[in-house]
This record gives structure tokens, sequence and C-alpha cells, in this order.
């Protein structure tokens, strides 16, 4: 199958990966980091969360953040919006555009936000009501699309289907998020099959964790597929909670290679990008997960 001609990334690392690292980052460095990657021509940053700092400490500064970040007209900062406080103080904040997350397991609902994926829906209503009203896009996250540290396998219909009511309640765009990490390029394919059956391809992006080591072969395959909107974190950031020890987010510099190496267009800066990867590494006292970055890094 032929791939696309360009690729948008789509980088979590200061929201998704943050909020599951356990070194606290200052709003001072997240903000820096946020522009850093701006300047590597990331086009669309997830810049935080508003969510109670109970549950994730890590985004209690996203306001700040949001105030602090030096804004570029062709860049989208966005925000994670689970409830309408959430959607309100993103409003307050000036996000760009707010993103909802739900799920494909029953048990994974329940566990991650103690309700059903229709009560989840529900819930979202509002949310979607709201940003309409404000001219703010929506983007729908899906968790556990292959597989659930509760349920095991999940049924391709089953993320299909949730997939669709997002899309059907206003999201313009379904990240498809591998929460765990066991894709195989079979359980993916199938996966993506049922999906797009239902969504058109140009409205649909997906999300691999690499806990197996899966992520990069699952993202080629997806653009074999006819996606071309993959989510990544800078560095890797992120650990995997379901899965101990494990590395979560694929490395936005891993996916750069690969893409570059296909010769397929992402308008990012390739040595910015390592050096914001290596600035936030740097100040959570580790070494970035990608194994890109770390390869070059042993050259300089």
């Amino acid at each position: 199958m032929s791939l696309p001609s360009s690729v948008k990334i789509v980088e979590v690392g200061p929201r998704d990966g943050l909020q599951n690292e356990k070194t606290l980052i200052s709003a001072d460095d997240k903000i820096a980091l946020i522009n850093k990657l701006a300047d590597a021509g990331l086009s669309y940053i997830e810049s935080g969360s508003f969510v109670s700092p109970k549950w994730v400490p890590q985004m209690a500064t996203s306001s700040d953040v949001f105030k602090g970040i030096n804004k570029q007209s062709s860049i989208t900062y966005a925000a994670l919006t689970p409830n309408m406080k959430g959607f309100e103080a993103a409003i307050d904040a000036k996000a760009d555009e707010v993103a909802i997350f739900g799920a494909a397991s029953e048990a994974f609902s329940q566990k991650n936000i103690n309700c059903s994926i229709a009560e989840s829906l529900a819930r979202f209503e509002s949310v979607i009501e709201a940003a309409k009203a404000n001219n703010i896009k929506v983007r729908g996250y899906v968790s556990c699309v292959v597989g659930c540290p509760y349920d095991g396998d999940i049924a391709p219909e089953q993320v299909a289907d949730v997939a669709e009511k997002l899309y059907q309640m206003g999201c313009y765009e379904i990240s498809l998020g591998d929460t765990i990490g066991v894709g195989t390029v079979d359980s993916v394919q199938k996966m993506l099959q049922a999906v797009s059956a239902r969504i058109p391809k140009q409205h649909l992006a997906v999300h691999f964790h690499d806990t197996y080591g899966q992520a990069l072969t699952n993202i080629y395959t997806a653009l074999q597929h006819g996606i071309s909107v993959v989510d990544s974190a800078v560095a890797g950031l992120g650990g995997c909670p379901y899965a101990k020890g494990a590395s979560g987010n694929v490395a936005t510099e891993d996916v750069v290679y690969l893409l570059n190496g296909l010769h397929i267009k992402t308008g990012v800066d390739f040595e910015k990008l390592l050096a914001a990867g290596w600035f936030i590494s740097d100040k959570l006292g580790k070494s970035p997960v990608s194994k890109v970055s770390n390869a070059y890094r042993a050259k300089v």
C-alpha cells in the first residue's frame, strides 16, 4: 500500500508524557519545553491537562503553563478536559483545542474514571456542546484499542463502536490508543480495518505505547493503512502505569527518524527536536527513552 506524503505529529510529551513522570517539573520548565518543541516545528502540542491536581499533581500548573507559552499562531496548543470544570479552566487559559478520552474496555473505564463507557460518553456531551458554542475543536481519545490490563484482548468492533460514537458526537479526530503497548501488526490491522469502516481515515490518528517494542512497527502498519496523524512524546516521556518498569509513549525522535527514512514530510527540525528531548530529560535527571536520541547524544 502507498504511504502518505506527509504526517502530522501530535506531540503529547508535555501532557500525557509528563503526567506519568514522578519528578515534578516546574511551570517555567514546561513552558521552556513547549517553546522548544514549537521552535522545532511541531505544529500540534498537547500542553496541559485541566484535571484535579489531587489525581494528577504534575498537571496542577497547567493554567500557568498556558498563560506563559510564547504562542505561535501556526501552532495548536491543546488541553485535556475530562469535564465541564476542566473545559471552563481551559477556556480561561485560552487553550486552542480540547481533548476528551473514552475507553474501548468496560473494566478500564470503571477503574480509570469510575463509570461505564456509556456513562463516560454521556458526560462528554456537555463539554462538546460548550466547545461548539465557543468555536473550539474537540479531539477524542479511545484507550485500550487492542488490549486492556483487566479485560485482555479487545474486539475490534468494540473499538469501532466507541470511536464512532465520539465522532458522531462531534470529535473532529479520533486518536486510537494502545494504552498498554500490546499491539502487533495483526491486531492493529484488524482494529484499523474495523474503525475505518465507520470513520473516514482522515479523521483518525494512532497513539502507540512502546511497552513491548512494537510501537514503530505498528505506526508503519498504520501508515500503510492510510493514517497520517501520529501521537508521540519527546524523549519517550511517560511510563506505562499498567506494566511496571516498561516504557510508555513512543518517542517523537524515533518516529521522526522513521518518517525521515521513508521520505515522509513532518516539518520537524530533527536537531532542535533532539535538543528539546535532552533539555527535559536533564530536568528529569534521566536519559531519554528514545534510542535514536541516545545514539545521537553518544556522538556529540
